[in-house]
């Protein structure tokens, strides 16, 4: 089967695109026939080896941690899948990806897929939407009536965030650049800020949040400033960087995916893909997220 495979850590020009052999489920596992995967900023880390200590990998290694696709086997014990459903799942961070003809998937991992959208664009959803819902619902406790800031909602992570959290009932502000605005308000933003001036005072139109929610890197003063902007009580989640309160560490969950497909196909949720890539061309969108070039959220197609 084909494949992208580094056998080092380093620069994208490690990622090779060749032949290798075609895995076997093993016990509780499935083999799946990948229709796409997708570039997550992970994916970078771990292949640049900034991430060998929280997701050691095996060489060689497979990069593609969503995948859509097909299941064409099943491992031994595997109940309530059959040959020919389509799933959608977020793969083992260590694992052997989905960047490849096929990959072995842990069933428990898989959600059915949408019918709503071609199979391959449900492969932009896991990592970003499960990041978003996990931050606002499991973390940040985020109820209706609620203010949010979400800081970077222009990102792939944000988007999600702000549709869950306008569907959820609460009060949205996000920062994003104006390329992104229109998007945004078309999500439910009910406020826009190009740029938080981080030594302002610390509330924006002197109203303080009940959850702020950073998705982009900041200094410790930004962060200490942006746990300012939180009301008395408040919650702030970080994705990137620590803070005043929790930072994010997406973990697949299966029934979250499931019911965040159900949204993508009854029209509360829209998965936003900025650009399709043949699974060849995985090196050039590795280089392009490397110098800052992609212009979103990019999926791989296989085949």
């Amino acid at each position: 089967m084909k494949a992208a495979i580094y056998h080092r850590y380093g620069d994208s020009d490690v990622l090779q695109y060749g032949d290798i052999e075609r895995p076997t489920p093993g016990a509780g596992q499935v083999l799946v026939k990948v229709a796409a995967t997708s570039f997550n900023p992970v994916d970078a880390g771990i292949r640049g080896g900034y991430l060998s200590e929280v997701f050691p990998i095996t060489f060689p290694h497979i990069p593609g941690i969503d995948v859509a696709g097909t299941i064409v086997e099943l491992g031994d014990g595997v109940t309530g899948w059959h040959a020919g459903d389509a799933v959608v799942g977020l793969l083992p961070m260590a694992a052997r990806g989905a960047a490849a003809e096929y990959v072995i998937a842990p069933a428990e991992v898989l959600a059915a897929a949408g019918k709503s959208l071609p199979l391959a664009d449900f492969a932009a959803l896991p990592t970003v939407g499960l990041t978003a819902w996990q931050s606002l619902f499991e973390i940040a406790g985020l109820s209706a009536g609620q203010t949010i800031l979400i800081n970077g909602a222009g990102g792939a992570v944000g988007g999600y965030a702000v549709q869950l959290a306008k569907q959820a009932g609460a009060v949205v502000t996000a920062t994003a650049k104006a390329t992104a605005a229109e998007r945004l308000r078309g999500y439910g933003a009910d406020h826009l800020i190009d740029y938080i001036d981080y030594s302002a005072t610390p509330a924006l139109d002197g109203q303080p949040f009940d959850v702020v929610l950073n998705l982009i890197g900041t200094t410790p003063d930004e962060t200490d400033a942006l746990g300012g902007l939180m009301a008395a009580g408040g919650r702030y989640v970080g994705t990137m960087t620590s803070g005043p309160g929790q930072r994010v560490f997406v973990r697949s969950d299966a029934a979250q995916l499931a019911g965040l497909i159900e949204q993508v196909d009854t029209g509360q949720l829209r998965i936003d893909i900025a650009d399709r890539r043949p699974l060849a061309d995985i090196a050039t969108v590795h280089a392009d997220a490397d110098a800052g070039r992609l212009p979103g959220k990019t999926i791989l197609t296989v085949g």
